[in-house]
């Protein structure tokens, strides 16, 4: 599947420095940064990225685990890592934050997934890292999956720490 994902992403029209993935499960594209592909080093984590950006655009919804209900943030986390990595992972944020490693800010890699004081309560949110600063996440009620820079104020000011599952 991957081999036939990288074929794809290929013959994709992107401009130069930029990747081009296949339309997302609502038909928009997503474009990645040739720093964020090359980041998404190993051929399991590059399946779980490829996986977690096919569902930008699906609709927030509290307690939701799967594209046709929608997904709150947890849901989203638990349905990317056993569908694109068969990985079983707990399916509420505080419960994931106890998962894995800790790992700092500037040493994130693809995969790992990112915490944030969204409810003031730290571990509130989670989101799923993709290189290159960004990180895909169910946002709130009325939102959709969507990709975003974990470098904005709004992000940076409420940001609780990271853990690594060791793709």
């Amino acid at each position: 599947m991957l081999a036939m994902v990288l074929c794809v992403l290929a013959g994709c029209a992107a401009p130069p420095g930029k990747i081009a993935v296949p339309p997302t499960s609502t038909g928009s594209k997503v474009v990645l940064s040739q720093r964020a592909f090359d980041e998404i080093a190993t051929a399991r984590a590059r399946e779980l990225a490829l996986h977690a950006l096919s569902h930008i655009g699906v609709p927030y919804r509290y307690g939701g685990t799967s594209p046709e209900s929608g997904f709150d943030c947890s849901g989203l986390v638990y349905y990317v890592y056993s569908r694109g990595a068969g990985v079983l992972l707990p399916c509420n944020t505080q419960a994931l934050s106890a998962v894995g490693a800790s790992v700092d800010l500037n040493e994130l890699e693809p995969g790992d997934l990112v915490f944030f004081d969204t409810l003031r309560k730290p571990y509130s949110h989670v989101g799923i890292y993709l290189g290159d600063q960004r990180f895909i996440h169910a946002p709130t009620t009325g939102g959709q999956v969507e990709l975003v820079d974990i470098r904005e104020r709004y992000w940076q000011s409420r940001y609780s720490g990271a853990r690594r599952l060791g793709l």
